[in-house]
């Protein structure tokens, strides 16, 4: 059994902070999205993985390495342009050589790994098979219609879903799904869909089996998403305090505060992660808060929000909440009269005042 995880495409839903980063590398609790895909695969006992990734850019391979952390090898495989997911598992052909293999999208994120799923497509000697989660916008994803426990066909984003199901980010294929891709045209939007694969494979009577995700899944696609994401990873930590909390400041809850780190004068109410090197002060930092590595917040409060690496936040005299800072934000108060709101604010960014 191998592995193959998505990192391609443009993250557009998650402009402007994917003008700059790879979506797949955001972090989720201070830790990237695509590693929770790659530790997901390792705690299964898979120990090589493809991934594929955006050829114009080495950034995923710069920043992922070659597997050794984790004691897996990892394969690169670059996609040229986007194409749709069936594509993505066309351009593994070479690397799976024949083999059973797990395709999993690098921005899902679900709990309790994928070993469980593994288990049953063996189990159930199936050509493919499918990771189901109940949604309520069923409509945003390819959505199966089930008869008798069983899939009898799947349809892409469908406006009229025949269920409240929505296809998962984690599939699970013998050989027999090249054949599939490579048979399926291009949809109305230009691309390859996984969805029409799984159809011809249903249709061409090979076995297509199922499991009901019971626990959380999410698609980071959107910004809501990532928040949502952030809160179910930090309901799940373990306290921890590598660096120094003062004699004045208050940490109630789950909290990790990471090597460096520095609370002074403050109050940090978990579920919360303060990154390496931080520095709050005088601040307030309430639950489903990441704080990345060498940020500064003094004289604020941020509360149900994910700040990344190196940002400054001081003085600010209403709480930013529900908010998703990229690298080396600043927000200040500003200097001198008269007293105004002064923005620098890059392509597609949302910024409420209140």
């Amino acid at each position: 059994m191998k592995a193959l995880i998505a990192s391609g495409g443009r993250g557009t839903r998650l402009r402007p902070i994917t003008h700059t980063q790879n979506k797949h590398l955001i972090p989720i609790a201070n830790k990237p999205i695509l590693y929770y895909a790659i530790e997901a695969a390792v705690d299964a006992g898979i120990k090589e993985i493809g991934i594929v990734h955006n050829a114009d850019s080495l950034e995923v391979p710069h920043y992922v390495g070659d597997g050794s952390r984790w004691g897996v090898k990892i394969t690169y495989i670059p996609q040229e342009t986007p194409g749709g997911l069936a594509q993505v598992v066309m351009l593994a052909e070479k690397f799976v050589k024949g083999d059973d293999f797990v395709f999993y999208l690098g921005d899902n994120m679900v709990v309790g790994g994928i070993k469980r799923y593994i288990d049953e497509f063996q189990k159930a000697k199936c050509n493919c098979w499918l990771t189901l989660s109940k949604v309520k916008d069923p409509e945003r994803f390819g959505v199966p219609e089930i008869k008798n426990n069983r899939i009898v066909g799947v349809q892409e984003k469908p406006k009229k879903p025949k269920s409240q199901f929505a296809v998962a980010g984690i599939y699970l294929y013998d050989k027999h799904i090249f054949d599939a891709c490579k048979a399926i045209r291009p949809s109305r939007r230009g691309e390859l869909e996984i969805s029409d694969a799984h159809q011809y494979l249903i249709e061409k009577g090979f076995s297509v089996g199922f499991s009901e995700i019971t626990g959380w899944w999410k698609d980071t696609g959107k910004p809501l998403d990532l928040l949502e994401a952030n809160r179910l990873i930090l309901d799940n930590i373990t306290s921890s305090n590598h660096g120094s909390v003062d004699a004045k400041s208050s940490v109630v809850g789950k909290v990790i505060i990471e090597e460096g780190a520095k609370i002074v004068d403050s109050v940090v109410r978990g579920p919360a992660i303060i990154g390496k090197d931080c520095v709050i002060e005088e601040s307030y930092i309430g639950p489903f808060t990441a704080v990345g590595n060498n940020t500064v917040i003094k004289k604020s409060e941020v509360e149900y929000s994910i700040i990344l690496r190196d940002c400054k936040i001081s003085d600010v005299g209403i709480r930013i909440e529900g908010s998703i800072l990229g690298n080396e934000v600043e927000i200040v108060e500003a200097a001198g009269k008269p007293r105004v709101h002064r923005f620098m604010i890059g392509d597609q960014s949302r910024v409420e005042i209140a």
